[in-house]
């Protein structure tokens, strides 16, 4: 931390909390406690969380339906909420004037730095799969006796993890928008699991998201990356070095997998630790994110029985992959979470090593500019049918042609019935969009549980026939 940011932190700075929302109330809960005066503005004329913010802070000033200018160019410091982009003009007019950009996890990353720098920070961003790492880190921890505090841009705001004094391991998962504005993390451990272009919308080139993301290991002790991602590779020097973990048979001291009769087993070197056999998660891409949370886990000290009871016994997170059910030969699955072309890649490579059929795929959404091309290869070698939904449904088909078979529905339901007609025994039916769901649906979690019901649904009246 320079002098810059000490003199900030003190009362006497001009601080701006720029977002409501659940990051904005944390961040206005954090510094009311701290006694460090704030204003507040959101740009939308009743903004999430108003109400609480007037009740609990009636006497901080708070502006909404705008940027109120006069704040702004007074400001010291703005503390931004990360949806809401620093290239903004009337923010990037502050941050030229002088004003420094920080957000919720610069707040917590500052605490922990001053007041508890023995508790281990873990972590963990990445395109796909750092909701499902971040999970199971946390219940490794757990599985060792220890306390772990789960958040950031999962579940808990990082700020509310410090209200609990008896936390003994901070597992963080963290998105590209939270890192460009944290100057102070130091993790014990930290990764980014893959990059995919996403969020084309905010960054500009691909180069701009993967500068994002490396800041994650910045100050990091054990830098745990994916060997077969080069982008994943930290960019800067770590103070103790780097693990990595790939598909592939690991190098001495890395984490890989190993193949022999009984199957594939999860390793160190030529250590098998686990076979995936014993695991309730599925898939390749699946055993990645658990040799990545292993590797963070033990990079923090965890006790390797305990990593190994918690990967056994994870199920996975909802609309990740996650099984619905089965008839007539056929299992379906929903992974509504794979926003992005990335996610779907690793869902199709993922389900199709394990099927003795084919994949029967329903993708679209809206795209966010996304390059649909990227799913080719994936698609020819494990996909026979891809029904098409949504607004860039059609953009989807345009880049799939000649690579399977594809087909158009109005709806969910269209697509679940068109899915039963299409399937063989052996096959699977995979949601898994490559999309964001708002032109349809009001969030993916929204999207997997109508697909889930519409599935369930035909499910039951399989089982009448």
């Amino acid at each position: 931390m320079n002098n810059k940011q000490v003199e900030l932190i003190g009362s006497s700075c001009n601080r701006v909390i720029i977002g409501l929302g659940m990051t904005g109330l944390s961040c206005a809960r954090y510094l009311y406690r701290q006694g460090l005066p704030f204003k507040i503005i959101d740009t939308r004329e009743n903004p999430p969380g108003q109400e609480e913010c007037r009740q609990e802070f009636p006497e901080i000033p708070l502006h909404t339906g705008g940027f109120n200018e006069a704040w702004l160019m007074a400001a010291d410091e703005l503390v931004v909420s990360p949806g809401i982009a620093l290239a903004e003009p009337a923010i990037a007019r502050a941050i030229e004037h002088g004003a420094q950009a920080i957000g919720d996890i610069e707040l917590f990353c500052r605490a922990v730095n001053s007041t508890a720098p023995e508790k281990p920070v873990i972590a963990i961003t990445g395109s796909n799969g750092k909701s499902t790492v971040t999970t199971l880190v946390g219940e490794m921890v757990l599985e060792a006796g220890l306390k772990p505090g789960v958040g950031g841009n999962i579940g808990t705001p990082a700020l509310e993890l410090l209200d609990d004094s008896s936390i003994d391991v901070y597992v963080l998962e963290l998105s590209s928008f939270q890192l460009e504005t944290t100057h102070s993390l130091r993790a014990t451990a930290a990764t980014v699991l893959n990059l995919s272009p996403d969020h084309m919308d905010r960054y500009t080139t691909l180069s701009d998201y993967h500068q994002a993301k490396q800041r994650i290991y910045r100050g990091c002790a054990t830098a745990v990356y994916n060997r077969d991602d080069p982008l994943t590779s930290p960019l800067l020097p770590v103070t103790a070095g780097g693990v990595s973990f790939t598909a592939l048979s690991p190098d001495l001291g890395q984490m890989g997998l190993l193949s022999d009769d009984d199957g594939v087993w999860l390793s160190k070197g030529l250590n098998k630790l686990l076979n995936t056999q014993a695991m309730k998660l599925k898939g390749t891409h699946n055993h990645l994110n658990a040799l990545a949370a292993m590797a963070l886990a033990e990079a923090a000290g965890i006790d390797p029985k305990a990593m190994y009871e918690a990967v056994k016994r994870f199920p996975g997170l909802e609309h990740r992959c996650q099984w619905i059910g089965e008839a007539d030969g056929v299992a379906w699955f929903n992974d509504s979470k794979a926003t992005n072309v990335g996610a779907a890649v690793a869902a199709i490579e993922g389900l199709g090593t394990g099927l003795t059929g084919k994949v029967i795929l329903i993708a679209g959404g809206d795209g966010k500019g996304a390059d649909f091309s990227e799913l080719r290869p994936s698609v020819q070698r494990y996909v026979s049918h891809v029904i098409l939904i949504g607004r860039d449904g059609p953009v989807i088909g345009d880049a799939l042609k000649g690579a399977a078979q594809t087909h158009s529905a109005s709806d969910l339901e269209r697509a679940v019935r068109l899915a039963a007609d299409l399937s063989d025994s052996g096959d699977g039916v995979l949601l898994a969009p490559a999309c964001a769901s708002f032109d349809m649906f009001k969030s993916f979690e929204d999207r997997g549980e109508q697909f889930t019901a519409q599935v369930n649904g035909l499910l039951n009246r399989l089982k009448e026939c």
